[in-house]
């Protein structure tokens, strides 16, 4: 097993874990709960599969996965009053989740020879849209979409991944600037509590 596949799953984990917690907050009920965990957890993956034709989808060719989010869904059944407190902890897990969730999907937009700028956003959609999909599904507004530079985060990573495919890297050292890239960047928005400037008034507007 490698390490980046390692890494894909502990954050799989991760994203299951956090799904779960919040369709727990909202009462769901048991299926409920997986499925929210099921979308927060694979969701983005599986829009990046479909939108590049890209077959067997994810979670469908690797049953780890399903394994991965029943486990996760379980665990937090169980020891939800434990895990709830851990924010940091979960913070640190889904950084490394959205970080590797980058690596993997501007990755497979270059394996199939997308342009770099489509690639980088693929790496973004892997990342960033299962979320997306767990606030819609639960009647909220995306938290990508109001605070937090998260898929920003993503994008620097992708970036970073482009710059260093373009000098011919070794593929390690591309992994690891990658993922580095993303956790630096939203360690220092989350710390010094970096937003991305709201749209209010355009030039026109009235004061």
């Amino acid at each position: 097993m490698s390490l980046i596949y390692s890494l894909d799953i502990i954050g799989t984990f991760a994203f299951a874990i956090s799904g779960a917690l919040f369709a727990s907050d909202k009462k769901f009920d048991l299926f409920g709960v997986l499925i929210i965990a099921f979308v927060t957890a694979v969701g983005g993956g599986m829009l990046r599969d479909i939108l590049i034709n890209a077959h067997p989808i994810n979670w469908i060719g690797d049953l780890n996965y399903l394994w991965t989010i029943l486990i996760a869904m379980v665990f937090t059944i169980l020891f939800k009053s434990k895990i709830a407190p851990l924010s940091k902890t979960l913070f640190l897990f889904d950084t490394i989740g959205i970080g590797v969730f980058t690596l993997l999907g501007v990755q497979k937009g270059f394996s199939y020879n997308l342009h770099p700028l489509v690639a980088i956003i693929m790496g973004m959609v892997s990342a960033v849209f299962g979320g997306v999909l767990r606030d819609v599904l639960t009647s909220r507004v995306p938290l990508i979409f109001q605070k937090e530079i998260y898929a920003s985060a993503c994008l620097v990573g992708g970036l970073v991944f482009w710059a260093t495919n373009y000098f011919k890297v070794t593929e390690t050292t591309q992994f690891l600037c990658t993922l580095f890239s993303v956790i630096l960047v939203r360690f220092i928005a989350v710390k010094f509590h970096l937003e991305l400037p709201k749209v209010k008034e355009d030039l026109f507007s009235k004061k």
